[in-house]
């Protein structure tokens, strides 16, 4: 458990090795969630949310990175105030996730800041709070991307499978369901838990600025990855490798 202190203007954060690592208070984090059809960029200062938005369009390529400079126009801040880039890991849309990645690791290369990578998973759980919470992702083909969270901390790993399959191991305690996979499965999630589960409001919230508040948490802590090492959590394999090991088994 890091311990915190201020000193004068700089914070810092003494980790269980005893080393010490200092950070700006007034931390900037500019987040991206593509992840979703809609998405989201956010801004956080000090790990308070300033601004977030939705987008018009479901079409990542075409606005981004457009929608990280309106955000920081509409903030009154430049890009090369930014301390910390955030970006969602997934799972969710394979081309979304690419380019959400991929619009961030270059302007975190460009500017020469960390880019702190968090899942999808992670930031629904945070989004709904303590308790049991269920964080669904549509992964179509009628398939769900499924975690279970218990007091914010992860309890069952990752798994992508039918709807009806994950029901069946969450029988017995009080639920709550969150996630476009919640909202696209919300019928068949209340028919079969009745009273246990609960469905979030909103079900599909917006992440980014989520995201940018577990990555200055993160920061603080002294993580600083650098943009290169952020890879996207899939947990289904692609198309491109299932047909790859198809053509390789001939």
């Amino acid at each position: 458990m890091a311990v915190w202190a201020e000193v004068e203007d700089i914070g810092c954060a003494v980790k269980p090795d005893g080393s010490v690592h200092y950070y700006h208070p007034l931390m900037l984090v500019l987040a991206l969630d593509t992840t979703t059809r809609a998405g989201s960029c956010a801004l956080s200062r000090d790990g308070t949310v300033v601004l977030e938005r939705s987008s018009a369009t479901a079409e990542h390529a075409s606005r981004l990175p457009t929608d990280l400079m309106t955000l920081l126009d509409a903030s009154g801040l430049p890009l090369d105030s930014v301390d910390v880039f955030a970006v969602a890991t997934g799972p969710g849309s394979f081309t979304g996730l690419r380019i959400g990645i991929a619009t961030m690791q270059g302007l975190a290369f460009a500017g020469g800041k960390p880019l702190i990578g968090v899942s999808s998973f992670d930031a629904l759980a945070a989004r709904a709070g303590a308790g049991r919470v269920a964080t669904w992702i549509d992964a179509w083909r009628g398939e769900v991307y499924a975690a279970l969270y218990d007091g914010g901390r992860i309890v069952r790993a990752p798994i992508v499978a039918r709807p009806a399959d994950v029901l069946a191991d969450l029988t017995g305690a009080p639920t709550l369901f969150i996630g476009d996979g919640a909202s696209t499965y919300r019928t068949l999630i209340e028919a079969s838990l009745d009273s246990e589960a609960t469905i979030a409001d909103p079900v599909v919230p917006l992440l980014a600025g989520t995201i940018a508040v577990i990555a200055t948490q993160a920061a603080r802590r002294g993580e600083a990855p650098p943009p290169h090492a952020i890879r996207p959590l899939y947990v289904r394999r692609t198309d491109a490798e299932l047909v790859r090991d198809a053509r390789a088994a001939r």
